[in-house]
């Protein structure tokens, strides 16, 4: 499916659309209403997503707009340390230029974990194509985006719409997290916009949730997921499959249907992962699937690489992901195999 992709000479792998958010949590599960302090992080879905690729060893940029403050320095170096390029971060020098925020208050049984966002009128929903370098269009092989970009403002909206279609055009494939959110918009509303964009989209990442919520299909998941490519022609449906035992204990799977085979892709489930932080496992999802696919134009690689990103992400604190290679790939071999020593020494 790939093969053409990681044969061309490209600049980026990858290249992702999206706000970065400062993200601001209570340490050892307090609660935002009682505790006192605040420890801060950066992330966003697309930044974690290529930073995910970025740690696996494709080259990845972001493009994003952040205030030309000492908070916006903060975010453009942990893009840095990740190992995204920064060249096409755009920065606001307005008076009024701001971060957006969100607050993280992390669960335990019975209590569950609790999102609040602060991120109106964040400098990123000011952002135009007209600030992007025209050059970027025809300089990576696959471009990302998310429902949660096109759910932050109308005018951003339709700016997106316009460099999906300009990289399609330069012959990028689209990769779409659907990654609905009810507090940025209504499900009428995401459903005809999301819809209006799936014959652009090649590779589709949707959870069964919102595609019988939100689209009104019916039938099983395999039919559902192989519905997207007949109807729209998308390449690649991917769906993750979490089951919450608790706020501490999940176990994870995702499903993976490719047009082009006709076939469904699936391992057995990572059980019982202690969670530390489950923000960014979906994401870290993602890259691990994109990162299989441009490495070894391979879906089942694609669908292990995944899953053990997502795995791994779920123990980690932050949004994004710090996984390498070779962490994964030990992983990946330690789930197949059913056994692993109990400590790396």
């Amino acid at each position: 499916m790939l093969e053409n992709l990681r044969s061309s000479q490209k600049e980026y792998n990858v290249l992702g659309l999206g706000e970065v958010l400062l993200r601001l949590s209570p340490p050892n599960k307090e609660r935002i209403l009682s505790g006192e302090t605040f420890e801060k992080q950066a992330g966003g879905s697309e930044l974690n997503v290529v930073s995910g690729i970025s740690l696996l060893g494709l080259r990845t940029g972001i493009i994003t707009k952040l205030p030309d403050n000492e908070i916006g320095k903060y975010v453009k170096n942990r893009i840095r340390f990740a190992g995204v390029s920064d060249d096409y971060i755009i920065y606001d020098r307005r008076k009024e230029a701001r971060l957006g925020i969100y607050y993280y208050e992390s669960g335990a049984s019975p209590r569950k974990p609790v999102v609040v966002y602060d991120r109106n009128n964040s400098s990123f929903t000011t952002l135009t194509s007209s600030e992007v370098n025209s050059d970027i269009f025809s300089k990576t092989k696959v471009f990302h985006v998310s429902g949660i970009t096109l759910a932050l403002h109308g005018g951003l909206r339709e700016e997106v719409k316009q460099m999906i279609r300009k990289f399609k055009e330069n012959g990028a494939l689209i990769s779409f997290d659907v990654n609905f959110r009810a507090s940025l918009w209504s499900e009428e509303e995401a459903k005809k916009e999301i819809t209006d964009l799936l014959p652009l989209i090649d590779l589709l990442f949707i959870s069964e949730e919102t595609s019988r919520k939100m689209f009104g299909k019916e039938g099983s998941i395999e039919e559902i997921m192989a519905s997207y490519s007949k109807e729209f022609g998308c390449k690649l449906v991917a769906t993750t499959q979490r089951t919450v035992l608790s706020p501490t204990r999940h176990t994870w799977n995702s499903l993976i249907y490719s047009h082009e085979e006709q076939r469904f892709y699936q391992e057995d489930p990572y059980e019982n992962i202690d969670v530390v932080d489950r923000i960014g496992s979906g994401d870290a999802y993602l890259a691990g699937v994109l990162f299989g696919l441009l490495k070894y134009n391979d879906v089942q690689k694609a669908l292990e690489f995944g899953n053990a990103m997502a795995a791994i992400k779920n123990t980690i604190t932050g949004d994004m992901p710090v996984s390498d290679f070779n962490e994964i790939s030990r992983v990946i071999r330690e789930h197949k195999e059913k056994n692993s020593s109990e400590m790396i020494r």
